[in-house]
């Protein structure tokens, strides 16, 4: 495994393969999709644990997906259990790690929120990790949060940058938890460039695209089948974007 350095324009190229991946077998990755964002929403249903622990199995479960958009590649056959192809087929060791994996991220997440508190008292740290209701003193104290979950999105950049390919490198290519996200933060520091393009893109079709279809729709006295339109393609551009993950790995590394 050499770690590489790619142009800019590849963060476009990722998405576009992702959109090919997405294409070459629809079906699969839609199952896969639905079977893993039910999951976590079962999850996610538990009083305070809920709140953490999807984000234990986040990393397993990826592996999980980026082994489906490999197997697609390959013409292989795509069953839902490949889900857990990270927590079957790489032996306990790699299970072990990449729980880990899983542990550090609820702490990255929890450390985010707890950070967030300082503009907002700990308003949006009740809420995502407590489940208090959103009630008049929220809604009377929107500023606060909303500063809040601005700092909150600024502090995730990096986090992603640890996670983005710490749990391929855990499973792929037996690298412990700690050295897999130093090379992830390193393959996306030394491609700085190509990621932030890829978000440009990533951010234009999640927004704009949704944008000028409900101004269309509006335009022809349809709104009211606009959430018909836009919950279709929510859901495919999520896929596509699940996809896009294994074409980033496969442009930051030389694998052989």
């Amino acid at each position: 495994m050499q770690l590489l350095k790619v142009p800019p324009k590849n963060g476009y190229i990722w998405l576009r393969q992702g959109s090919w991946l997405f294409r070459k077998n629809p079906l699969a990755i839609l199952t896969l999709l639905s079977v893993y964002l039910f999951s976590v929403l079962l999850m996610s249903i538990l009083p305070i644990a809920g709140s953490f622990l999807p984000l234990l199995f986040i990393p397993g479960l990826s592996v999980g997906f980026m082994a489906a958009c490999r197997d697609i590649i390959q013409k292989k056959p795509i069953l839902p259990t490949i889900l857990l192809e990270g927590f079957r087929n790489h032996g306990k060791i790699t299970t072990r790690n990449l729980l880990i994996l899983g542990s550090l991220y609820i702490a990255s997440i929890a450390c985010i929120f707890i950070f967030s508190a300082l503009f907002d008292g700990g308003q949006l740290l009740r809420l995502m990790i407590f489940g208090a209701q959103i009630d008049s003193e929220f809604l009377a104290n929107r500023e606060p949060m909303l500063g809040a979950m601005l700092a909150t999105a600024v502090a995730y950049i990096p986090i992603t940058m640890l996670f983005w390919f710490a749990p391929v490198l855990v499973a792929w290519h037996e690298i412990s938890p700690v050295k897999a996200m130093f090379f992830s933060w390193t393959a996306c520091v030394r491609n700085s460039r190509a990621f932030i393009v890829y978000g440009l893109f990533t951010a234009l079709v999640a927004t704009l695209v949704p944008m000028v279809i409900g101004i269309i729709m509006l335009l022809l006295n349809l709104g009211k089948f606009l959430a018909l339109v836009l919950m279709p393609y929510s859901i495919v551009l999520t896929a596509i974007i699940y996809c896009s993950f294994y074409a980033s790995y496969l442009g930051c590394f030389n694998i052989q």
